[in-house]
């Protein structure tokens, strides 16, 4: 049995990270064609059992309008949901949304909130974005020194 076969037979049984999985494969065309709507399909019965992975992942497709509306506020909701449950890549994507005033009243202090979080994971991006709004000033008191500390770290965590 080939791995997206197994995969399908596994998200149909109702295995919520293989309806995840499949509904990445979707997305990305990997091993089976590339259909956004069949990805949210799959992402969405993952979330309803509360997968962080497919929650994040059907922010994604409403924040871009990929087989749904562009919805930024729908894309908060599922972003916030997954944050929540600790996944650095949401809390991330949950600080963008906040910093850029996207589905929610910009607030760059709740964007660093976030960042904060995705940064102490160890998620890169979200320390350079952290490095930024201080050097920048932007929702936390400007500091350079604080500034090139995660901009440090950042850059260590992606050559390793």
């Amino acid at each position: 049995m080939t791995r997206s076969k197994t995969t399908r037979a596994m998200a149909e049984q109702g295995h919520a990270k293989a309806q995840n999985i499949l509904g990445a494969m979707y997305r990305y065309g990997l091993g089976v064609p590339e259909d956004d709507d069949e990805a949210v399909k799959w992402y969405r019965l993952a979330t309803e059992q509360g997968d962080a992975e497919a929650q994040n992942s059907l922010g994604v497709m409403y924040d871009h309008g990929l087989g749904v509306p562009e919805d930024d506020a729908e894309a908060v909701t599922w972003y916030r949901r997954a944050a929540e449950q600790g996944l650095a890549v949401a809390q991330f994507n949950l600080g963008n949304m906040y910093a850029n005033g996207l589905g929610v009243p910009q607030d760059k202090a709740e964007a660093v909130t976030w960042y904060r979080r995705a940064a102490e994971q160890g998620y890169a991006p979200a320390q350079g974005n952290l490095g930024r709004m201080y050097d920048n000033g932007e929702g936390v008191s400007q500091d350079k020194a604080e500034a090139a500390r995660w901009y440090r770290r950042a850059a260590e965590e992606r050559r390793s």
